[in-house]
């Protein structure tokens, strides 16, 4: 099972698409540690460095339909090479959100309200993020701060987790 917990990259924007993700001109690569030092350099974000600001994150949050336009699993995959393994969101383009649990990585929607309280009390702080599977909890920290947040996903999808993606599970029950 992957490792989701670690260090935040607060990406406050609606509709992230795929191509911000990954750009198209990295789909023809053949591996996806090739994707790497491509993830999000196509992002418009005031603010926002792909150069300085993914090293060392761990988790992104993020607000309503991330993942959006094309569909393809490079996105995911871009993530997933970065060590990002947990993306925490408003809503999720519905192929990408799959992508993600079909690679054993978590795309959680939190409601607006949630989403709003993180970015006010952490977003430009050094945010560290703790996930709880078996509890559904994350619990949030920056300086003196601390907030527990509760989620859920389908149990398919935490099968999905917890076997590593759908290649695994599908292995492990056929």
């Amino acid at each position: 099972m992957k490792n989701f917990s670690g260090k935040v990259l607060f990406l406050d924007r609606t509709d992230i698409n795929t191509d911000e993700i990954i750009p198209a001109k990295y789909l023809s690569e053949i591996s996806k540690q090739a994707l790497g030092p491509c993830l999000l350099e196509d992002l418009n974000l005031e603010g926002f460095s792909s150069q300085t600001d993914i090293q060392g994150k761990r988790v992104i949050i993020t607000r309503t339909n991330f993942g959006c336009g094309s569909s393809r699993e490079h996105a995911a995959w871009a993530l997933e090479v970065n060590n990002i393994n947990l993306v925490i969101a408003e809503s999720f383009a519905r192929i990408f959100r799959q992508n993600m649990f079909n690679c054993g990585m978590m795309a959680v929607e939190l409601p607006a309200e949630t989403i709003d309280r993180i970015f006010t009390n952490f977003a430009g702080k050094e945010t560290h993020l703790e996930t709880y599977l078996e509890k559904n909890t994350f619990i949030i920290t920056a300086e003196n701060e601390q907030l527990e947040v509760s989620f859920s996903i389908s149990d398919f999808d935490r099968a999905l987790v917890r076997t590593g993606g759908w290649v695994e599970y599908a292995d492990s029950k056929y």
